[in-house]
């Protein structure tokens, strides 16, 4: 099991179940160090006191608070652990929402709860609850230095708490909405049938192929050979603007294609043409053996006048 990140208890009502949270997810993301690249010598930060430029240990950093430009009050560790928090050792159940209320905005980090001692295996089963309903708690918890709202649910048997931003803490998106532009009833109908096409069961698939292929170069780096070949830029080029109906049918088809499926007669709708003037038909073009057809008959209708004559 991963590490304890914090130890404390779910307060549910007159229940109290002891927990420590562990995180659910892990960090795969590659990590540099800063170097001088004349040697490689690791560069590190070193924290200096603006005023003194001295070189300051981390027994000697607090934390700090400036209420104005020139005027800093420090506040320490032991101030905020003993702040009058009903929430500082617990997790507090506050109310229970209906799971598809809940904005996904709002979630942040996501931790498991671990039952913590004997003592918490039959409260834990709260989660009970939890799963016969389609509701989630809402609690409040104290953790590094403020307090938080969470979401509690459960995900195969565990208690799982989301870390959730306050509702003040969420900026309106009405700002950046694009403007409202017409679009046709045939578009609106190709993007649901590319989207039933490009439908998946779950998310197992999804890897990460920026990080595989920042791996294979520092490989490549790290054993003197020759660095990966970059990857062929397949998009069209930025800027050009393609009809949406177009790009629709073309993503449908190729949808369809990747399934193993026929391409052909991918769209839901068929194109209509646009009605235009009908061109007269231009004449047939007459091959030799026609020209020389045509150029035999006024030789054939001669020689038949003569053998009449006679």
């Amino acid at each position: 099991m991963p590490r304890p990140l914090w130890t404390g208890a779910i307060s549910f009502g007159l229940v109290t179940i002891p927990v420590k949270i562990v995180s659910a997810t892990d960090d795969h993301d590659v990590h540099f160090h800063r170097v001088h690249l004349e040697d490689m010598g690791r560069v590190r930060t070193r924290k200096i006191c603006e005023l003194d430029g001295e070189v300051v240990s981390q027994d000697e950093i607090g934390k700090g608070y400036e209420i104005a430009p020139d005027q800093t009050v420090p506040v320490t560790d032991e101030e905020l652990e003993q702040m009058p928090l009903p929430t500082a050792k617990a997790i507090e159940i506050a109310a229970f929402v209906d799971a598809g209320t809940v904005d996904p905005v709002r979630i942040s980090d996501s931790y498991y709860l671990a039952a913590d001692g004997q003592v918490a295996a039959k409260p834990y089963t709260l989660r009970k609850a939890l799963e016969r309903s389609s509701k989630v708690a809402v609690a409040k918890f104290a953790w590094h230095g403020r307090e938080r709202l969470g979401l509690l649910r459960i995900r195969e048997g565990a208690i799982v708490l989301h870390a959730m931003k306050w509702p003040d803490e969420v900026r309106s998106p009405q700002e950046l909405a694009p403007r409202e532009v017409e679009v046709g009833e045939e578009e609106i109908e190709q993007a649901l049938q590319l989207a039933e096409r490009m439908t998946i069961e779950d998310l197992s698939g999804f890897h990460d192929e920026y990080r595989e292929a920042l791996e294979d170069i520092i490989a490549a780096k790290a054993e003197g050979k020759p660095l990966p070949a970059p990857a062929e830029d397949e998009g069209r080029e930025k800027g050009e603007v393609v009809d949406l109906m177009t790009a629709l049918n073309a993503s449908v088809k190729a949808a369809k294609e990747s399934r193993g499926e026929d391409g052909e007669n991918a769209t839901v709708h068929e194109m209509r043409p646009s009605k235009k003037t009908p061109r007269k038909k231009a004449p047939a073009k007459k091959t030799a053996a026609s020209k020389k057809s045509t150029a035999s008959q006024p030789a054939k209708k001669t020689a038949a006048k003569k053998r009449s004559a006679s």
